[in-house]
C-alpha cells in the first residue's frame, strides 16, 4: 500500500485516544490538585498584594475531597479524544503516573511548580467585613506612597505575566512531551480540567509532528501526521481559526520530507477546513517545488501569475505568497519575474516585508529594493518603518564589508528621502559590534548623535564589550570622548566596563581617574568597579596593589562582594590566607556563592593541598544544583596540577552518578593525560564534549599527542570527524592541518617522516588541498632535518596546489638547500630573492653564517682588506 493511500485510510480514522464527550474524569491526589492549580493559573494570574493584607485575606486551602468530585466536561479529552483502550484510560487514574510528572518537571524546573498564589473566591470576599478593607482617609502619606508602590508592582506584575504566560505554558508542554509523549500529554491535560483553547491544539500539533520527526519508522510517522491532521479539524470543528502556526508544523514537515503527494493530498484536506488561507497555501506550495527541485512546476505557477498580472479576484495575494517563498529561498530569476506582478503594499505581515528586503540584500537587488522602498513610502509607510527595511537590506549584504553595508544605509536613505531612524541606526551600531567592527559602529554613534537622536546605554554598554573582545582596549579613550561631547547617558555597567579597558591597558592610574569621576557624574561606586581593578592587579602579579584596592574600598564605603573574596581567595598562596578571607566573608553576612567554592577550589590547589580541595564539596552549604558543577572545577584542578589519577577518579564520579562533566574540566584532562600506548581513553573523553568550540580545542589537543606518538589511525579518523562537524569542511581542515604541521616543525627532534605521510592521508584520503602555510611549515622542517630529497619533493608540492612562490618560499628553500648542503642550487636560487629588502637581506646573512661559516669569514677578510688600501 502507498503511502498516500495509507495516510487517507488513517485520516478517516479518529486518532487514538479519542472518546465521547461525556466520558467524565476523576482526579484524585494532591499531585492532581498541584497540577491543576498551576495550569490553570497560566492563563489566571494571581493578583499582587501587600504582606499586611495576605494575612488576613489568605484562607485555608479546600479539602481535597471537594477538587477529587470535579468532572471535566471541557477538555480536549472530553469533547473529542479517547485513549486507546478502557486499560489505557485506566492508566491515567492511576496516581503513580501523576507521581511521575511531578518528578518529571520538578526534575527540570522546580519553579514551574511553585503554585500561583491562592486567589480569593466571591464567596470568601463576602465574608470580610468592611473593617478588613483599607481606608485612604486613615493613611498617611507614607501609607499612600507605600500603596502606590504596591500598585505599581501589581501592574508590573500582570504586564510580565503577559508576555511570559506562553513561555511557560510552552516550556510545560515541551517537558511532558519529551518524557510522556503527545497522547499522554493530552491526557494528563484533560484530567487536570484545563479549558482547552487554539494554544493547546497549536501546542499539541506542533508536538506531535516533532515526534514524527524524530522518528525513523514510515508507519509511526504517517500515523503521527494522521493525528496532527486529527487535532487541525478537531480545532475546526470548535470554531477556532486555523491560523500559519496550527498547519504550519505538518506542512513544513512534508516540504522537509520532500512528501510531494502527501502533501498535496493535506493542502486539499486543510482547504476544506478553511477555505479563505487558499493563497496563503501558496507559500508552502512554491517551498514544497523547491525543495523537490520541480523546475518545470515553479516555472509554470510564475508564468501563470505574470500571465494574470494584477487580478483582484486573489491572484494577485496569491503571487506574493509565491514571491515571498522564492526570497526565503532566495531563486533570482524567478523572483524577479515576479517582482513584476506583485505589490508590496499588499502584504499585512511586516515581519514578510522584512524577510523580502533580507533577500534582496543577500542578491544585491538594489534597484529592486529602491523601487519597493518608494512604493512603501508612497502607500504612507512610516518612516521608521521604511528605515527598518532599509537596516535589513544593508545588513544582509554578507559579501560586502561593513563599511560597505554603512554606505549602502546611508545611500538607501538618501534615494527615498527618509532619515534614518534611532532604531535603525542602532541595529547598525549592533550589527558592527557583533562583527567586532568597533571603529565603525563608533563613527556610527557620533553621526547618530550629530543628527539629534539619543543613543541607549545598552547599545554604548554593546560597544565597550566589543572593544574588550577585538582587543582594541585603547578605544576606550574615544568613546569617553563621545560620552562627554554628547552627553550621552550612561550607568554603572558603563563605567565597569570603562575602568575594566583601562586596566587592561595596564593603565591603573586612568582606572582610578575614572573611579574618581563617578562621584562627579552622581553615580554611586559598586564594588565591580572596584574589582576589576583589583583583578588587573591580580593578573599582574600585583599582591600589593591589589590588597591597596580593598582599602580604597573600605575609604570609600564600599563593600565588598561576593567577588572581591572570589578574587582574594583565588590568589592566596597559604591555606591561612583562604582560611582568613573565608570566615571574613561569613562573617561579614556575605552570601557564599558558587563562584567563592570554585576559588576555594583552585587555591587548594594551587598551594599543593589537594584534600582541603577535595573537602571543599562537602561544605553543607553547597545546593546539589552546583555541585557538579564544582566537581567539574576539583576535575580541572587536581588535572593541571598533575594529580591526573585522582581527577579521574573524581571525573568518573560525576559519570556514575549521572553527571554531565563540564567541557574545560574534560579539555584540562585531556591536556594532561598522556596517549602513550592506547589512546582511546583519549577518544573517549573528546566523546563527552557536546559544546563545538571545546570539541575542537580538544580534539586538536588529542591530534597533537597522536602526532607525538604515531597513532596515524586515530589521527585520520579525527580528521574525518573534524571535517565532519564544521561547515565548510575544506577551510576548517586546512586551519587543522596548518596547526599540525606547525607542532612537527617546532618539535626537537622534528619526526619529518610522519609529515609527509600526514600530507599524503591529507591529499589522498581526505581530498584536501594542503595550505601554503602547511607546505612552508613543512618546508622548514626539511630545513632542520637537512633532507635534501623531501625539500626537493616539497618544493614541487607548491607548484601541484597551484601556489605561485613568493619572497618567502625562495627563502625557505634557500635554508634548505644550505641546510642539507647543496649550495650549488641554493646558489642559482639566491639570484630570484629579492634584495632591496632588508628583512630579506638579514634572513640571507644568517644562512650563510650558519651553514656556510667558511665562505662568511672570508668575505669578512676580503671586506677588510679593501678597507687597508
Amino acid at each position: 500500500m502507498s503511502k498516500l493511500k495509507h495516510l487517507k485510510l488513517v485520516l478517516r480514522r479518529k486518532p487514538k485516544g479519542t472518546a465521547t464527550a461525556a466520558t467524565p474524569i476523576k482526579t484524585s491526589s494532591a499531585f492532581d490538585a498541584t497540577l491543576k492549580r498551576y495550569i490553570n493559573g497560566i492563563d489566571t494570574p494571581a493578583p499582587a498584594i501587600s504582606d499586611s493584607i495576605k494575612k488576613r485575606a489568605v484562607k485555608s486551602p479546600k479539602p481535597i475531597s471537594d477538587i477529587t468530585n470535579a468532572t471535566v466536561s471541557t477538555s480536549l479529552l472530553s469533547t473529542s479524544l479517547h485513549l486507546k483502550s478502557e486499560d489505557s484510560a485506566s492508566d491515567f487514574e492511576d496516581n503513580d503516573l501523576l507521581q511521575g510528572i511531578v518528578c518529571i518537571l520538578k526534575e527540570k524546573d522546580e519553579a514551574l511548580f511553585i503554585s500561583p498564589k491562592s486567589q480569593e473566591t466571591s464567596e470568601d470576599r463576602s465574608s470580610q467585613t468592611s473593617l478588613d478593607i483599607p481606608w485612604y482617609l486613615n493613611l498617611s502619606n507614607h501609607g499612600i506612597s507605600q500603596r502606590r508602590k504596591e500598585t505599581s508592582r501589581v501592574r508590573k506584575q500582570k504586564h510580565v505575566f503577559k508576555y511570559t504566560q506562553v513561555n511557560r505554558f510552552q516550556r510545560l508542554v515541551s517537558l511532558c512531551g519529551q518524557k510522556l509523549g503527545s497522547r499522554a500529554f493530552i491526557g494528563v491535560i484533560a484530567k487536570l480540567g484545563r479549558e482547552n483553547g487554539a494554544k493547546e491544539y497549536k501546542a499539541i500539533i506542533k508536538l506531535t509532528m516533532d515526534e514524527a520527526r524524530a522518528s525513523d519508522d514510515e508507519d509511526v510517522i504517517l500515523d503521527k501526521i494522521s493525528t496532527a491532521m486529527q487535532y487541525l479539524k478537531l480545532m475546526s470543528d470548535q470554531g477556532f481559526q486555523l491560523d500559519e502556526k496550527a498547519y504550519s508544523p505538518i506542512l513544513m514537515y512534508l516540504i522537509d520530507m520532500s512528501m510531494a503527494q502527501e502533501f498535496n493530498y493535506i493542502c486539499g484536506e486543510i482547504k476544506k477546513c478553511c477555505s479563505s488561507i487558499h493563497a496563503q497555501l501558496g507559500y508552502y506550495e512554491m517551498l514544497l517545488y523547491i525543495g523537490v527541485d520541480d523546475e518545470e512546476k515553479i516555472q509554470e505557477l510564475c508564468s501563470y501569475m505574470s500571465d494574470n498580472k494584477m487580478d483582484e479576484t486573489g491572484i494577485s495575494l496569491q503571487a506574493g505568497y509565491y514571491f515571498l517563498a522564492l526570497c526565503e529561498r532566495d531563486r533570482q530569476s524567478e523572483l524577479l519575474q515576479l517582482s513584476e506582478v506583485i505589490d508590496i503594499t499588499q502584504f499585512s505581515s511586516f515581519g514578510h516585508v522584512i524577510t523580502i528586503f533580507k533577500s534582496l540584500g543577500r542578491l544585491l537587488l538594489e534597484s529592486l529594493a529602491t523601487k519597493f522602498l518608494l512604493a512603501l513610502k508612497a502607500y504612507d509607510y512610516e518612516s521608521e518603518d521604511i528605515s527598518a527595511l532599509i537596516f535589513s537590506y544593508a545588513s544582509s549584504t554578507q559579501n560586502l564589508a561593513v563599511d560597505d553595508s554603512i554606505l549602502k544605509f546611508k545611500n538607501l536613505h538618501s534615494v527615498v528621502d527618509v532619515a534614518p531612524s534611532a532604531e535603525s541606526y542602532e541595529k547598525l551600531i549592533l550589527y558592527s559590534c557583533e562583527l567586532l567592527k568597533v571603529h565603525a559602529a563608533l563613527g556610527m554613534v557620533d553621526e547618530m548623535c550629530k543628527e539629534g537622536l539619543t543613543l541607549s546605554v545598552g547599545t554604548l554598554n554593546s560597544i565597550l564589550r566589543a572593544s574588550e573582545e577585538s582587543f582594541d582596549f585603547n578605544l576606550v579613550q574615544r568613546i569617553y570622548s563621545l560620552i562627554c561631547h554628547h552627553k550621552l547617558k550612561i550607568d554603572s555597567e558603563t563605567l565597569r566596563s570603562m575602568i575594566s579597558l583601562k586596566v587592561k591597558m595596564k593603565d591603573f592610574a586612568g582606572a582610578y581617574d575614572l573611579l574618581d569621576e563617578v562621584k562627579n557624574l552622581k553615580f554611586t561606586p559598586t564594588p565591580s568597579m572596584f574589582n576589576a581593578i583589583m583583578a588587573g592587579y591580580f593578573r599582574e602579579k600585583n599582591i600589593n596593589g591589589a590588597i591597596t584596592v580593598l582599602k580604597k574600598m573600605a575609604l570609600a564605603g564600599v563593600k565588598p562582594d561576593p567577588q572581591t573574596y572570589s578574587l582574594l581567595i583565588a590568589n592566596c598562596d597559604n591555606e591561612d590566607h583562604i582560611v582568613k578571607y573565608y570566615e571574613e566573608l561569613k562573617s561579614e553576612g556575605i552570601p557564599v556563592t558558587k563562584h567563592i567554592f570554585m576559588a576555594c577550589i583552585n587555591a587548594y590547589a594551587n598551594c599543593g593541598l589537594f584534600e582541603k580541595a577535595k573537602q571543599v564539596l562537602l561544605d553543607e552549604g553547597i545546593p546539589i544544583k552546583i555541585l557538579n558543577e564544582l566537581k567539574s572545577v576539583l576535575v580541572s584542578a587536581l588535572a593541571s596540577h598533575g594529580q591526573t589519577m585522582d581527577a579521574l577518579d573524581v571525573y568518573q564520579e560525576i559519570k556514575e552518578a549521572g553527571g554531565t562533566v563540564e567541557p574545560k574540566a574534560v579539555v584540562s584532562l585531556i591536556d594532561n593525560l598522556q596517549p602513550e600506548g592506547d589512546p582511546s581513553r583519549l577518544v573517549n573523553l573528546l566523546e563527552e564534549i557536546k559544546d563545538p568550540d571545546y570539541w575542537a580545542d580538544a580534539c586538536m589537543r588529542v591530534i597533537s599527542g597522536c602526532v607525538r606518538n604515531k597513532n596515524l589511525n586515530v589521527v585520520l579518523n579525527l580528521l574525518k570527524q573534524f571535517g565532519d562537524r564544521f561547515y565548510n569542511a575544506e577551510l576548517t581542515m586546512q586551519a587543522a592541518f596548518d596547526e599540525i604541521f606547525a607542532h612537527i616543525a617546532d618539535s626537537d627532534p622534528t619526526d619529518l617522516e610522519i609529515g609527509l605521510d600526514l600530507l599524503q592521508v591529507m591529499k589522498d584520503d581526505l581530498c584536501v588541498t594542503p595550505s601554503r602555510k602547511s607546505l612552508d611549515f613543512l618546508l622548514s622542517a626539511c630545513a632542520k632535518t637537512k633532507d635534501l630529497d623531501c625539500s626537493l619533493f616539497i618544493w614541487k608540492e607548491y607548484e601541484a596546489a597551484g601556489y605561485p612562490y613568493n619572497a618567502m618560499n625562495y627563502l625557505k628553500m634557500y635554508q634548505a638547500l644550505l641546510a642539507s648542503g647543496d649550495q650549488g642550487s641554493a646558489k642559482k636560487l639566491l639570484v630570484k630573492i629579492p634584495k632591496e629588502d632588508t628583512h630579506n637581506r638579514m634572513i640571507i646573512k644568517a644562512c650563510q653564517r650558519t651553514y656556510m661559516p667558511t665562505v662568511a669569514k672570508g668575505k669578512k677578510k676580503q671586506k677588510k682588506k679593501k678597507i687597508v688600501k
